[in-house]
C-alpha cells in the first residue's frame, strides 16, 4: 500500500511537472525593418509579452513578420503565414488599407482576431485600431507651423507613401488648417518612399526647385532620420514634424525644428498586444473599434527629459 502511494503521489508530480504553460504566439507586421519608429514598436510588443506572460502563466512569444522595406503584398503575405503556423492573434500597420483588408478579413474568418496600428484598414474586420487620429495629426501639425510662421508664407507637405491611408488622412488636415490662414500657401505635397534618404533627397529637390518655400509640414518625420537633411540655416525656413526619434531631438537642439509631435511608437507595439491579449484570454471587447493615442509636443524646454524614454524604446 505504500509503495502504491508512493507511485501514485510521484506519479501526479510527474503529470504536474510535465504540463507545460500555454504557448500563445502574437503576429506582428509592421510597415517597414528600417524604420525606427517600427523598432520602437516591436520592443514594445516583446516587453507586453513578457509582462502579460507573468500575469496569465502562459508564455507569449511576439512573431515579428515585417518586410524590409515597405510592401503591402509582403505584409498580406505575412498575414497569411501567420494564420497558417497557427499564431492567435496579429497586429498590423497597414501600408495600403485595399491591399491588406483581404487578409485581415481571412484571418479572422479563421477565427484569429487582427488588430491594426499607426495606420488601418477601416474596411476590414479588424476588432480595434490603435494611433493618433490622423486628421487630428496633421491639423496639430499644421497649427504649429502656422504659429511659428507668424501665420504667413509658403509651405510645402511632405507626405511619405500617397497609398498609406493614414497619411492620406494627415494631408487632409493640413490641408483643413491652413485654408484658415490666408496669407499661408501651400505650395504641393510630395510624396515619396518612406525611407530617411528617400525623404532627404526629396527635400533637397523641392528646395532647389523652389527657393521661396519658407515653410515645411512634415506628417512623418522620415528625412530627420537622416544628418544634414536640412541645408538652411536654422530659423530662415521653418520646419514641424511628426515623431520625435533620437535622430530628430538633434533638429530641435540645433534650431533647425522648433516642435515635434511624437506619436507614441513604442506603445504600438505594446498597446496591440494588451488589447489582443484582452480579447484571446479575458475574452474582452475594446469599449471602442478605435483607440486614440495623443500626440506628445517635444521644444527644447522638454527634449532632453522626452530622449531618456529612447534608452527603454529602442535597443542599443
Amino acid at each position: 500500500m505504500k509503495r502504491l502511494l508512493l507511485l501514485t503521489a510521484s506519479l501526479a508530480l510527474a503529470l504536474t511537472g510535465s504540463a507545460a504553460p500555454r504557448e500563445l504566439v502574437i503576429g506582428l507586421v509592421a510597415k517597414s525593418q528600417g524604420n525606427p519608429v517600427f523598432q520602437a514598436a516591436r520592443v514594445g510588443a516583446e516587453d507586453a509579452a513578457k509582462e502579460l506572460s507573468a500575469k496569465h502563466k502562459m508564455n507569449i512569444r511576439i512573431d515579428w513578420r515585417t518586410p524590409n522595406e515597405e510592401d503591402a503584398q509582403k505584409q498580406a503575405e505575412a498575414i497569411e503565414q501567420l494564420v497558417l503556423a497557427g499564431a492567435e492573434g496579429i497586429a498590423v500597420s497597414c501600408s495600403d488599407a485595399n491591399k491588406l483588408t483581404d487578409a485581415i478579413n481571412r484571418a479572422v474568418d479563421n477565427g484569429v482576431p487582427v488588430a491594426t496600428f499607426d495606420s488601418d484598414a477601416p474596411a476590414s474586420k479588424r476588432f480595434v485600431t490603435y494611433g493618433v487620429d490622423d486628421i487630428d495629426c496633421g491639423r496639430q501639425t499644421m497649427e504649429e507651423l502656422a504659429k511659428v510662421m507668424g501665420g504667413k508664407g509658403i509651405i510645402a507637405v511632405l507626405a511619405g507613401n500617397q497609398n498609406a491611408p493614414n497619411l492620406q488622412q494627415r494631408v487632409q488636415g493640413v490641408r483643413e488648417v491652413a485654408a484658415k490662414f490666408p496669407g499661408i500657401t501651400i505650395r504641393d505635397v510630395y510624396y515619396h518612399k518612406e525611407t530617411p534618404q528617400d525623404a532627404a533627397a526629396k527635400v533637397e529637390q523641392v528646395m532647389q526647385a523652389n527657393p521661396d518655400i519658407t515653410g515645411w509640414a512634415m506628417i512623418g518625420g522620415w528625412p530627420l532620420f537622416t544628418e544634414n537633411a536640412l541645408k538652411w540655416q536654422p530659423g530662415t525656413v521653418q520646419c514641424v514634424s511628426v515623431d520625435a526619434l533620437p535622430a530628430q531631438l538633434a533638429y530641435i537642439r540645433s534650431g533647425h525644428v522648433p516642435v515635434l509631435l511624437a506619436q507614441q511608437c513604442y506603445a504600438w507595439g505594446h498597446r496591440s498586444v494588451e488589447l489582443l491579449i484582452e480579447k484571446i484570454v479575458e475574452k474582452k471587447n475594446p469599449p471602442a473599434v478605435k483607440e486614440v493615442s495623443a500626440l506628445i509636443p517635444v521644444t527644447k524646454d522638454t527634449v532632453d527629459e522626452f530622449a531618456k524614454n529612447w534608452t527603454k524604446w529602442l535597443p542599443n
